[in-house]
């Protein structure tokens, strides 16, 4: 098989997958307990408490979905973890620039003549 057909059924196998999980995402979101926009306004603190204690909770906009309420372990359950900062001068150190010279000749002035 040439390398140009190996490409392009390399590309529809990945589309079929992209569009399965993309599938049983929205499934997912579906099975999600569904709030319409003006009941979650009405009944916030339940749909925080059920956020909490049940998982996730969907709310529609216009028979739309439009946000999810999650509890913040959930939340930081699915961020990436944070990095350790560090300062500019450490970074800019561990960079191809602390290889450069930037120093400079002390500038003295010109000569002005008046």
């Amino acid at each position: 098989m040439s390398v140009e057909r190996k490409s392009v059924v390399g590309r529809k196998q990945a589309g079929k997958a992209r569009r399965a999980r993309c599938g049983t995402e929205r499934t997912k979101l579906k099975a999600l307990h569904a709030w319409k926009l003006e009941d979650a306004k009405a009944r916030f603190s339940e749909v925080v408490r059920r956020a909490r204690a049940q998982g996730p909770q969907r709310v529609t906009y216009r028979g739309k979905d439009a946000v999810v309420v999650i509890a913040v372990e959930e939340l930081k359950r699915l961020l990436p973890a944070e990095r350790p900062r560090q300062s500019l001068v450490d970074f800019l150190q561990g960079t191809a620039l602390a290889e450069i010279d930037i120093r400079r000749e002390p500038d003295r002035g010109r000569d002005v003549v008046l």
